[in-house]
């Protein structure tokens, strides 16, 4: 490897194999740049690809905390593309974590989880899909990290369906959900419901935060967050009902279930 800049679309072309004698530093350091490209090509296909998989395959873990430590410092980013990429590759960082025990020092985990849970709530910028930016997925891709540091910091996991919670509600946003968000939200909820011990009032507490939104409520006409926290709910209930593919229904999914309905009788009084 020269000291030229990585040949992006030649290691796309490759199939992303890891580039021959390349020092993981500097490989880390070119995919930094290359996560927080305004074009899509450079951050998504190219960035991201190559950092998912090299993350994967192990090629990076002699810097993986650094890694982690730069992506955790994108959520202080101006350009919301940076931002919301973080995430993303904070969960490949996590994911390989588990796989190299005491390799990641869990000090690291938890200054990253700061970084998160200062930006996760407060990310006005909630679209999904920008037609010059490609896709943001700020709540998207925030869930899917929030899953992995619940499996990262079990300890966590009611703070994150806390956390959850305060993003469905969060009221600065005029955009609706329309890439699947709710989903992908109610996903995560379901993988953090997921994990044993929980009691059944740390599994449906957070709901409070849900219901005390819409305090003060009247008729008229639908604020997008609202919206936004009306799909994720329902979707919600889908999944405790059918359960993951990879980890079936989760405990007190009755209750949580059960819960979810009561807010949304409110928005639709002829539930049964």
């Amino acid at each position: 490897m020269t000291s030229q800049t990585l040949d992006w679309a030649g290691l796309a072309a490759a199939g992303f194999a890891y580039p021959d004698g390349a020092e993981a530093g500097r490989v880390a350091g070119e995919l930094a740049v290359a996560l927080v490209s305004a074009d899509p090509v450079v951050r998504d296909e190219y960035g991201y690809t190559a950092a998912a998989g090299w993350i994967r395959a192990g090629h990076l873990d002699e810097v993986l905390v650094a890694v982690g430590d730069a992506a955790a410092g994108r959520f202080r980013h101006p350009e919301v593309q940076a931002r919301t990429f973080a995430p993303l590759v904070l969960t490949c960082v996590l994911a390989r974590a588990s796989q190299l025990p005491g390799a990641v020092p869990e000090a690291a985990v938890l200054r990253w989880y700061d970084g998160f849970a200062g930006w996760y709530p407060r990310e006005s910028d909630t679209r999904g899909w920008d037609d010059a930016l490609g896709w943001l997925h700020a709540v998207a891709h925030g869930a899917d990290a929030a899953a992995a540091f619940a499996q990262a910091l079990p300890d966590s996991r009611t703070d994150l369906l806390e956390l959850c919670a305060r993003r469905m509600t969060a009221r600065d946003t005029d955009h609706r959900y329309v890439q699947v968000e709710d989903a992908r939200l109610a996903a995560a909820v379901t993988r953090i419901l997921l994990a044993p011990g929980l009691t059944a009032g740390q599994a449906t507490g957070w709901l409070d935060t849900v219901a005390a939104a819409f305090e003060g409520s009247g008729p008229g006409a639908v604020p997008a967050w609202a919206f936004n926290t009306f799909a994720t709910l329902q979707s919600l209930h889908l999944h405790l009902t059918r359960g993951l593919a990879d980890g079936g229904v989760p405990p007190h999914a009755g209750a949580v279930a059960a819960r979810a309905a009561e807010i949304l009788r409110m928005p639709y009084h002829w539930l049964g």
